[in-house]
């Protein structure tokens, strides 16, 4: 069975229908967030499975990834053998539950990370190259094969090991015979997907193989030039070489490992997941290889959204949006229709990450092209386990114990409805950005290279930097590699072989390129590709073997390309059927492809773009301090416009116009964080209700409701008895009360407040500054959930002429009842191995906390609205 054809077909199907209702994408599984779920020595139990399985289903998770870890201090009892005939029982009992309630079972292909375990014997073991002598150099020094002796980290009981060998496909091999018996012997369905965590194997820099390999790929011998390969000094000859064995490295672990995984996995009737960021390979091809790639997002993006709240302790987000599309990239090309996302890993300390934080994270996930979350993660820990529960040691806690979870539900219907859009149709960047892995390989120190998410920008200024540009003129790009644009074509467009069209390919500012793949990108423009060159055409051939008569081909190739005649300027040639465009700025150099503009990049707006049956549609947020009121030119055409509110639901044909050029307008009005998905549709649309477009009203005054509350707990842990008269809403945590500053609760604010008849047409309330959710009531009527900056929802409906009362259940963060607890030495760190650190992998505690605010936090306001039509002339 192709799965990728499989899931592409339903896929597209969905989009079709979705195009022609109008209406929201149908909903799938997939759809929906997913999370991976960590079992502590694998100590599950069937009713607990159930009850767990049942709650997550419930708040909307519909997948989940079962990765073993270690095991909780003192219940050795209760572990269960990764793999043995007992934890294959729980996989099966979990396959029935997730059959019944809607989850979908996934795996990680061993324990901890990253594969190894007791069945990988030192043989095949990661393996390093030892310069016993280097005093000696290259020549003269003894040389020989060791171990690297790296452990699973991590492991779970009847996982631990040595690491394996990727570039071994014997390793490989052996060490997923041990997965083929443990299914066939058990008679257990296999998982939906086999997953593998981020490459972190340390100091495995070589194979037993590699100097045969070497010979076999590169056409020569390493051995031969072991003075160059070792020499600490780096000229042209021993960074050539350095080249050739780093593009070694990358052809083994490819083909040796990922592709025989993914194989393996196909047999096996699962598809494979991949994070292939911290591996020695070229990171778009190791990408490409599986069946569901996917980034990480390691720590918080500081935006400067208005009103975002801020603390103290977190983790810079180490992965920014052109390192995310490597991974949607690789998917784009090859035609995967999903890209999934560790996320919102350690977005602050423990107890500390609310959902509104979540969300400007969760929304440059999406720029970046993923469209299929995975949280990390959701601990598996009895329900009557003592609070906080079993934990995992690593923030983002996704969990029943976590009080997020209470609101949570909001925030996974908002994922659910982004990615109905996110995996509808197909992508739709207008530019393929060759990626100049070669300039990587022969420039950076050292020999072993590994691609880890900290540290690539730093390895790729130049492409980074490009990327940064493009994306900042207004136009979007995929990246593409050696290997897959030596498969592009011209077919009204450029091709790839994932069949997604381009309409131009930038070539970024590179010295060393393939004689092959140069040759490659002069046919594509003599068919009628346009090409751009920014910074001028590459100089050389990279690597080593056969360099002379390489590098004539290539300058061969070069004299045929039109000249340069000033570098500065942007200039197109025509080039048989196709053009070659040459400059030194990427924004004048694309403007004369001719490609149109988004606009919305110039008014700060970040957006997505991709294609569907009946038109196209955007994801747009908004991830500045101002908002945008106003119309914004699309580059794609359309007969109409709809727009959809992913946090609500809402959705209307939008207001839109034909401009001079003959683009489409569309008027948006977007507030600091907020969000929104377009739709063009290229026939008119039928009876469609209109967006509803909203000004403050000039005739009824605001009403601001900063005195007379009466606040309760609805829920408290410890518990706050009674009820206070506080007036002006502020936080509990300074109410004289018992438990008040250390309590983990659920607050009830209560009020009233009068309305005339006819005063507006709609009202909007603020809920300012929220801490750190909140589900509002007006009238005994649910009227929503706030859970994001701005903290605002339209109430109009739910309200009646004179008095009203309304109610806002405002959910805090666990961290004043963790620091209470820490403060008073009740020991709950009872993990085995790492236990549990802080964001900077400390063990600390947290009795030093200062209460964290809970609850409003100012004045909440009711704004009068009025029916605003966009005047086309406006």
């Amino acid at each position: 069975m192709n799965f990728k054809k499989v899931i592409a077909a339903a896929l597209f199907v969905c989009a079709a229908f979705a195009a022609q209702a109008q209406d929201w994408p149908p909903v799938r599984p997939e759809m929906h967030p997913a999370s991976r779920w960590w079992w502590l020595g694998s100590a599950v139990d069937s009713v607990n499975l159930d009850a767990l399985m049942s709650e997550y289903a419930a708040a909307g998770i519909t997948e989940l990834e079962i990765t073993p870890i270690y095991g909780v201090q003192g219940n050795d009892a209760a572990d269960i053998p990764f793999l043995s005939p007992e934890w294959m029982h729980a996989l099966q009992v979990c396959n029935s539950i997730g059959d019944r309630v809607g989850i979908r079972i996934d795996m990680n292909t061993g324990t901890g990370w990253p594969f190894g375990g007791p069945q990988v014997c030192e043989e095949d073991a990661a393996t390093k190259l030892v310069l016993q002598d280097p005093e000696a150099g290259g020549q003269g020094a003894v040389i020989s094969i060791g171990k690297t002796g790296q452990m699973v980290k991590r492991a779970a009981p009847g996982g631990e090991g040595l690491v394996i060998d990727h570039f071994s496909r014997t390793a490989v091999a052996n060490y997923l015979d041990r997965f083929t018996k443990a299914f066939a012997q058990s008679g257990v369905r296999a998982p939906y997907n086999f997953f593998n965590d981020s490459y972190e194997v340390y100091g495995a820099d070589w194979t037993p193989a590699m100097f045969d390999e070497f010979a076999r790929r590169r056409g020569y011998r390493l051995e031969d030039h072991l003075d160059e390969f070792f020499s600490e000094e780096r000229d042209d000859v021993s960074a050539r070489i350095i080249s050739d064995y780093r593009e070694t490295m990358s052809d083994l672990l490819l083909e040796n490992f990922t592709e025989q995984w993914t194989a393996w996995a196909h047999k096996m009737g699962s598809l494979t997941r991949n994070q292939a960021h911290g591996s020695p390979a070229n990171l778009i091809d190791i990408y490409a290889a599986v069946d569901i790639p996917e980034c990480e997002g390691f720590g918080l993006s500081f935006f400067d959204i208005d009103g975002l709240r801020t603390d103290s302790l977190v983790r810079p987000n180490q992965c920014d949006r052109t390192f995310m599309k490597y991974s949607a990239s690789a998917a784009h090309i090859t035609g995967k229709p999903l890209v999934s996302s560790e996320s919102m890993t350690w977005l602050t300390e423990h107890f500390r990450t609310s959902l509104s934080q979540c969300k400007p994270d969760i929304d440059l996930l999406f720029l970046s092209g993923v469209n299929h979350v995975f949280f990390h993660g959701t601990a598996y820990s009895p329900v009557d386990e003592e609070w906080p529960g079993w934990k995992f040691y690593a923030s983002i806690d996704m969990s029943p114990t976590n009080s997020i979870w209470k609101d949570a539900p909001s925030m996974f219907d908002y994922i659910t409805r982004c990615q109905s859009f996110l995996q509808m149709g197909r992508p739709d960047n207008d530019l393929l950005t060759y990626y100049p892995i070669y300039d990587v390989w022969n420039d950076v120190p050292g020999r072993y290279l590994a691609f880890e998410q900290d540290r690539t920008a730093g390895y790729t200024p130049v492409f980074k930097k490009a990327v940064e540009d493009i994306l900042a003129s207004g136009y979007d790009t995929d990246y593409i590699s050696d290997r897959y644009l030596l498969q592009c074509k011209v077919a009204g467009g450029l091709v790839v072989s994932g069949g997604t069209a381009y309409k131009a390919l930038i070539v970024p500012q590179c010295r060393h390129i393939p004689v092959e793949v140069l040759a490659r990108i002069v046919k594509l423009a003599r068919k009628g590709a346009t090409v751009v060159f920014v910074g001028g055409y590459p100089e050389t051939v990279p690597g080593y073997g056969k360099l002379d008569k390489r590098q004539k081909r290539l300058e061969r190739i070069l004299r045929k390309l039109p000249q340069i005649h000033n570098s500065a300027n942007s200039r197109l040639q025509r080039y048989h059927r196709g053009k070659i465009i040459t400059g030194s700025d990427y924004a004048s150099a694309i403007a004369l492809c001719g490609i149109p503009v988004e606009d919305m990049s110039r008014h700060g707006l970040s957006f997505l773009r991709r294609s569907n049956p009946s038109g196209h549609h955007y994801f747009v947020s908004v991830l500045q301090h101002d908002g945008y009121e106003g119309w914004v030119k699309l580059a794609v055409p359309s007969a109409d416009v709809m727009l959809f509110d992913p946090m609500t639901a809402r959705k209307g044909k939008a207001a839109s116009r034909t401009a001079a050029d003959g683009c489409t307008e569309v008027y948006l009005q977007l507030r600091s964080g907020e969000s929104v998905i377009i739709q063009t549709f290229d026939k008119p649309l039928g009876d469609v209700e209109d967006w509803a477009y909203y000004e403050k009203s000039g005739q009824a005054a605001e009403i601001r409701l900063d005195k007379g509350w009466t606040l309760s707990f609805v829920e408290s842990e410890p518990p706050v008895e009674g009820s206070f008269k506080i007036d002006t809403p502020s936080s509990w945590t300074t109410l004289n009360a018992r438990n008040a500053a250390i309590t983990m609760a659920t607050g009830r604010y209560s009020n009233s407040f009068v309305i005339e008849p006819g005063d507006a047409d709609e009202w909007l309330l603020d809920l300012g500054d929220v801490r750190e959710s909140a589900m509002v009531r007006i009238n005994g009527k649910d009227a929503g959930t706030a859970w994001a900056v701005p903290f605002t929802l339209r109430i109009g409906e739910f309200l009646q002429p004179g008095l009203n009362t309304i109610e806002v259940d405002v959910t805090n963060l666990p961290a004043n009842r963790i620091a209470d607890m820490d403060r008073r030495g009740i020991p709950w760190r009872k993990f085995k191995e790492i236990n549990l650190v802080d964001v900077n992998y400390q063990h600390t505690t947290y009795g030093w906390w200062a209460p964290v605010p809970s609850g409003l936090n100012g004045a909440v306001t009711i704004i009068p609205l009025l029916h605003f039509a966009p005047a086309a002339g406006n």
